[in-house]
């Protein structure tokens, strides 16, 4: 039994699962470079006889490697150190630079960050919680638009947005990505139709990749995703609801807020 002293109380922790004390060797020994990426982990009888435990143990103790993202399986081959570069900054401000405006910018306002995408739009019936974030009737149609961001040709973000027709309908930037102002971000696109975005609001909350997010940005479904929920709105009236979505271990989100 150990002990933690608060200061006005103590805290009692109980003795840690073989399982998971065997984990936190191997996660210490990737940690300090003893097991370097791309190297592979020792066997479940290397480990079993390593650290005197079951093959049970031993292998609960590589299933918990595996699902905070250290290890990958790789097919024929065993269990490999997986790299780990460093977090790459996503940049959120409300700010806007008189230069380069694009969707890219929208998504990732650091100047510095180049990059391309490729965009996909369908129409749609609003599903019940686009509804709710749009402020219209379930059912009501909308256009959606689905972003793959790269940058130096690496799949780097993923983003869904949701427009109301009952706005963009019939106008020159119903389709965000054609038109005399596709490829432009929500700012612009909705000017062009009177409607002046004055705010937004984001909300980030993390949850497992779904599949076809691992397929399009690397790496396995369950893989910890950072998901940006952002509303531009004119006037009180929300014009564009979209999700951003970036691999939790690679990104970090910055945001820069003016203080008044």
């Amino acid at each position: 039994m150990s002990w933690l002293d608060t200061g006005r109380i103590q805290v009692s922790f109980g003795e840690q699962p073989a399982y998971l004390r065997v984990a936190g060797e191997l996660r210490q020994q990737i940690t300090n470079g003893f097991l370097p990426p791309h190297t592979r982990l020792p066997s479940q009888a290397r480990i079993r006889e390593e650290f005197g435990v079951s093959d049970t143990v031993a292998l609960e103790a590589r299933k918990v490697l595996m699902a905070e993202g250290l290890v990958e399986g790789r097919s024929g081959s065993g269990t490999y150190v997986r790299e780990h570069p460093a977090p790459r900054r996503i940049r959120r401000s409300g700010y806007r630079s008189p230069g380069e405006r694009t969707v890219f910018r929208q998504e990732q306002s650091d100047d510095t960050v180049k990059g391309v995408w490729e965009a996909r739009s369908d129409q749609r019936d609003a599903a019940p919680g686009i509804a709710d974030r749009l402020r219209i009737t379930a059912g009501s149609r909308v256009m959606r638009t689905r972003y793959l961001f790269r940058v130096e040709g690496e799949p780097v973000m993923l983003s869904t947005s949701w427009e109301p027709l009952a706005l963009t309908g019939r106008s020159p930037v119903m389709l965000p990505e054609e038109g005399p102002l596709g490829g432009q971000g929500v700012v612009e696109r909705m000017a062009a139709i009177d409607q002046v975005v004055d705010n937004l609001v984001e909300e980030v909350g993390a949850r497992p990749a779904l599949a076809e997010e691992a397929t399009a940005l690397g790496g396995v479904p369950g893989r910890a995703m950072l998901v940006i929920a952002r509303t531009h709105y004119a006037g009180g009236r929300p014009v564009e609801t979209a999700d951003v979505v970036v691999p939790a271990d690679r990104f970090r989100v910055t945001y820069h807020l003016p203080v008044r």
